[in-house]
């Protein structure tokens, strides 16, 4: 027998929320197929099986929130064989099943229950979108309103990455879903008009005001925050009241960089298969600014200063419902084009919540390119239990004074958030200075 254990998703994460099993008690499971799915402020994905076997036992519900390594489950290992039989065996007795549907038939002469029976199908679309569920990449939000309001997936049409189904296109479609049963209910209103005999009322002309209440929107709409949103609030505020959080920004030029991008960027394309951000650049000389001031890779426990041997870079992953920050293990081995491999690697399997629980732990300094979004600049949140991070706005082209010239240069604004408990603004400038004079000075070639 294995025990299934709720993982550790990152090194500050001390409990998780188990969103839903995506195997039930009885069926064969394989080796590293999906098993459930879990959220936390830093991941919301699938948790392979640790063995193959049967699912024996869930001891934890879905919803529910536990510790880190906690059973959740038990595995027998090598019943996969002996599964199928009692499998078999439970589709050969389910026709026994039909017969009893002879009760419902005294209740059929009650013309009242035809109109039950029909509503009675309803919640079974339900069903079918959690079977669906099973296998999509969908997030718990998504899952939870399919099930709430009984959505059958297969005709909601997804505009996320990949076809995946997005809360705006739940949203649209009950829209569209709620058009026609207005029109089907707005159907039974007109018997009323039809009765001439209260037509001869003059006071019925007031009537038509009543629906125009109904058709008012909403002022607000309540919803509950996912696991995973939750999470992301406790974790903000946890750091906001851990450091002492100060922002320092330097303008970068990034002309240099950005003229090597040009010349490289379709063969870069056709060789790799994906494009050359500016991300890894940027990377590789925060990477390279940390030889020289170790400090900004550290970390605080309680009256000691802990100064890691690696440097393992987090790079913020915007998702559909939260962020995530896998990491780029031992990040000053690479050059520009392994730490390009790495983003897109690491930032595809974020989105289609593949991550494995270790790229999301042992981050030492952390990495946030909110100029993918068109921000010049912002003051980001440190990564705890890391004292500092780096924001890395939009790459634009701008007019700046060289030699008493006006010359257009493409300028990006480098901003460092660091905790005031251990760096000071001296050292912090220093550093950010270090990173600007790499990337300003940038000569390596790329390919």
């Amino acid at each position: 027998m294995t025990d299934v254990v709720m993982p550790q998703m990152g090194e500050s994460i001390v409990e998780g929320t188990l969103t839903k099993w995506l195997k039930k008690p009885g069926e064969h499971v394989e080796r590293d197929e999906p098993l459930f799915e879990i959220s936390t402020d830093k991941v919301d994905t699938e948790i392979p099986s640790p063995a193959a076997g049967v699912l024996k036992e869930v001891l934890v519900e879905e919803g529910k929130t536990v510790a880190i390594s906690t059973v959740v489950g038990r595995i027998e290992e090598g019943a996969g064989n002996g599964a199928s039989a009692p499998a078999a065996a439970a589709a050969k007795q389910a026709p026994a099943v039909p017969p009893p549907a002879a009760t419902p038939a005294p209740k059929a002469p009650e013309p009242a229950s035809q109109p039950v029976a029909q509503a009675a199908p309803e919640p079974q679309p339900a069903a079918q979108s959690d079977a669906d569920l099973q296998t999509g990449a969908l997030s718990p939000l998504v899952r939870k309103m399919a099930r709430e309001y009984g959505i059958d997936l297969r005709q909601v049409k997804g505009t996320g990455g990949g076809g995946r189904i997005t809360k705006q296109d739940l949203e649209a479609y009950m829209s569209a879903q709620g058009a026609r049963t207005m029109a089907q209910a707005g159907a039974p209103a007109p018997p009323a008009p039809t009765a001439p005999a209260p037509a001869a009322a003059p006071t019925r002309p007031a009537a038509p005001a009543a629906p125009m209440p109904r058709a008012e929107a909403p002022r607000a709409r309540v919803e509950a925050m996912s696991t995973m949103r939750a999470k992301i609030a406790e974790h903000m505020i946890m750091s906001k009241r851990t450091s002492a959080h100060v922002t320092t920004v330097h303008k970068t030029d990034m002309t240099k960089i950005a003229k090597m991008r040009e010349r490289h960027k379709a063969e870069f394309q056709q060789r790799y298969g994906y494009s050359l951000t500016y991300l890894p650049f940027v990377i590789a000389a925060a990477v390279e600014a940390i030889r020289a001031f170790p400090i900004v890779n550290a970390s605080i426990e309680g009256n000691n200063i802990i100064y890691h041997n690696e440097i393992n870079v987090g790079i913020a992953v915007a998702l559909e419902n939260g962020l995530i920050v896998p990491v780029i293990r031992n990040a000053d081995e690479k050059n520009v084009t392994g730490l390009q491999r790495a983003i897109v690697d690491l930032s595809t399997r974020a989105r289609s919540r593949q991550l494995k629980p270790d790229e999301v732990q042992g981050g030492t300094f952390s990495i946030t390119n909110f100029g993918s979004f068109g921000s010049v600049f912002a003051t980001p949140v440190i990564n705890q239990p890391q004292v500092a991070i780096l924001g890395v706005g939009a790459v634009e082209k701008t007019p700046v004074i060289v030699d008493d010239a006006i010359a257009i240069r493409s300028v990006a604004y480098l901003a460092l958030t660091f905790d005031h408990r251990l760096i000071d603004g001296a050292v912090a400038d220093q550093y950010t200075g270090k990173v600007k004079s790499i990337l300003e000075n940038w000569a390596e070639e790329v390919l």
